[in-house]
């Protein structure tokens, strides 16, 4: 592929100059080439597009290998060190501080793939010779023009026997065909006639100034603000604490892992999402010299029967996982990795493990220094928008701060400032333990029915309890042996005693009865409540959104596995940007589910108004 057939179709790159982003859509993908392209000219231009987008669709039994990173082209190099696992899913990779990403879409069908991303792409190039891009042409175009922006060019590749064929399917989805010209792609505008689509691809929201709040200082808080103020936003951070990471996100080591199922089930896809993302901007910080106090020698986790083990190894196989993602072990394989006697095989993550999160919260803040306002030791009484934007008040009524743009990252609070249907949320007390340092034969982080991670010279940390709806802060007897007693069932060999226990400490962990996050804009509940007729046949697309709300919180137990990629996702919907994961990954976590469900089922109606 001449870099004049990629981009000379799509007047690249006077198209995108001066713009804030402009979003490219390859398929196939080969070996990052087209991409590698797209970024040098962006480069070479200095009246380059602020923020590029380039996304690309893989399938996954045919994806090439990475540029070699000692490619003569530095370019290459960096793509090579950034280069994603090959297991399915979108992976986003980042370069130039964030203002040149690429979105690689995997998975075993291309089409698919297509048909669940969620964007607004200015410029498309096909290959259409290739059977697993296209497949049924009209359906194909189709699922093009639904992603398509205002004046979107698209270029495709085709055998001379199919060029007719292609061109009555792209004229039926909405374009307009350029005169053909023969041995040239063909090329077409997004210019359509009539309607052709439901739903309107994302838009950047309508602020008119880049100024956010975000409520919540934790895990979730942190990386949102680290987000948006890397795409230029101002944010105003607002916490009831005197510091960031003083709740859950204050414990002093948090695991990290992927899961593995019999199934890839929405859950075990978004927590695979969730884990990549985050080792990708762990990565980053620490290359900017952030010490997270993170481990790197892997993570354990035991089965809870022989049988489980066997299944899961199997499911591994049949997955067809690379050995670093997981790794099925023996008992005997699993007590040599540990450094103690293990209860029964499981598997092994060669990249999860343990980390600070206060590390991470204070690292993200760091890098978002410059535009960030703390508010401190400040309780958000209730929250109300106007025609001037979203506005935060404390219990006597003075107003916090405003803006166009709030983000409730407040974890059990969040539901009550939202006033949310149905009060999807409930509180977990979690009682840990920290043992004297007699355990530190123990090697790496060790999870299963309980979790223990080696601390060095501060001990080992055990937990934890799962207490539903248990709001008592004090450190319980009790919950030290249940601590001990579910990791001895894990490893034996530890020979764990309460007289070991030197301190604990509780948090309150937020979780929604389908322990799923909330993550995504809020529905406007008052508006969906007085159409709720009309809307009992509604998709989440379908719902009536609350300008500029967005709500990032029920993390559970996987804060650190889900904190960065949320952030991702609502940064991205905020600016209009490619969102990050599946479209069904994205609606398995939108706030507004429970409300979706509940019209779906007719418990609401214009009669419950009010």
């Amino acid at each position: 592929m001449t870099e004049s057939s990629l981009l000379t179709p799509h007047d690249l790159p006077a198209r995108w100059r001066h713009k804030r982003i402009f979003t490219f859509l390859s398929m196939p993908f080969a070996r990052g080439s087209a991409f590698l392209k797209i970024w040098e000219r962006w480069r070479d231009d200095a009246a380059r597009c602020e923020r590029l987008h380039v996304i690309a669709l893989a399938p996954l039994d045919a994806l090439d290998d990475p540029p070699s990173e000692h490619d003569a082209s530095p370019l290459a190099a960096q793509l090579a060190r950034a280069w994603p696992m090959r297991v399915a899913g979108v992976h986003r990779l980042e370069f130039e501080a964030g203002r040149v990403t690429l979105t690689l879409a995997i998975g075993p069908d291309v089409r698919e793939l297509l048909s669940q991303l969620w964007l607004r792409a200015d410029a498309f190039h096909i290959d259409s010779s290739d059977p697993a891009a296209t497949g049924d042409a009209r359906k194909s175009y189709k699922a093009v023009a639904r992603l398509a922006g205002d004046d979107a060019t698209v270029s495709v590749t085709t055998s001379i026997d199919a060029r007719t064929e292609t061109r009555r399917a792209l004229e039926a989805s909405g374009f307009t065909c350029a005169p053909d010209v023969a041995h040239a792609p063909l090329v077409a505008r997004f210019a359509p006639r009539w309607r052709v689509r439901r739903h309107e691809p994302p838009q950047t929201c309508e602020a008119k100034t880049r100024e956010a709040i975000v409520i919540g200082a934790g895990l979730a808080g942190c990386a949102i603000t680290s987000r948006l103020a890397a795409r230029g936003w101002r944010v105003t951070l607002i916490d009831r604490h005197a510091l960031p990471a003083r709740d859950a996100s204050g414990n002093p080591a948090g695991v990290f892992h992927p899961i593995v199922w019999r199934d890839d089930s929405i859950a075990a896809r978004l927590t695979r999402a969730g884990f990549l993302h985050a080792l990708h901007a762990w990565r980053a910080l620490e290359e900017a010299h952030h010490d997270l106090r993170r481990t790197h020698a892997g993570l354990l986790q035991i089965a809870d029967t022989p049988d489980d083990g066997d299944a899961l190894a199997a499911a591994i196989a049949r997955f067809a996982y690379p050995s670093e993602y997981v790794q099925p072990m023996t008992q005997a394989d699993a007590s040599r990795i540990a450094g103690v006697e293990v209860a029964r095989g499981g598997w092994f993550f060669p990249h999860g493990g343990a980390i600070s999160p206060a590390a991470v919260c204070a690292a993200q803040l760091a890098c978002a220094s410059d535009r960030l306002t703390a508010r401190m030791n400040t309780d958000v009484a209730r929250i109300a928008h106007d025609d001037h934007g979203w506005h935060a008040f404390d219990s006597g009524g003075a107003e916090i701060a405003r803006a166009p743009v709030m983000v409730l990252a407040s974890a059990h609070d969040a539901q009550r400032l939202a006033g949310l249907y149905g009060k999807p949320t409930r509180s977990v007390r979690g009682q840990l333990s920290i043992l004297d340092t007699h355990a530190a034969a123990l090697r790496v982080p060790v999870i299963g029915e309980g979790y223990a991670v080696p601390l060095g010279a501060r001990g080992t940390l055990i937990g934890a309890t799962y207490d539903i709806d248990d709001p008592d802060r004090e450190i319980r007897e009790a919950g030290h042996r249940e601590n001990i007693g579910r990791v001895a069932g894990m490893l034996p060999g530890l020979e764990l005693a309460t007289d070991a226990v030197r301190e604990g400490r509780v948090a309150f962990r937020c979780v929604t009865s389908d322990r799923m996050p909330m993550i995504g804009q809020l529905a406007d509940e008052n508006a969906a409540r007085a159409d709720a007729r009309r809307l009992s046949g509604a998709w989440p697309l379908d719902l009536p959104r609350m300008a500029g709300l967005y709500g990032a919180f029920a993390f559970g137990s996987r804060g650190l596995v889900w904190a960065t990629l949320a952030a991702e996702l609502i940064a991205s919907q905020i600016e209009g940007e490619p969102w990050p994961i599946e479209r069904d990954l994205a609606e398995a976590i939108d706030p507004a589910r429970f409300l979706l469900r509940a019209l779906r089922h007719g418990e609401l109606s214009p009669a419950t108004c009010g």
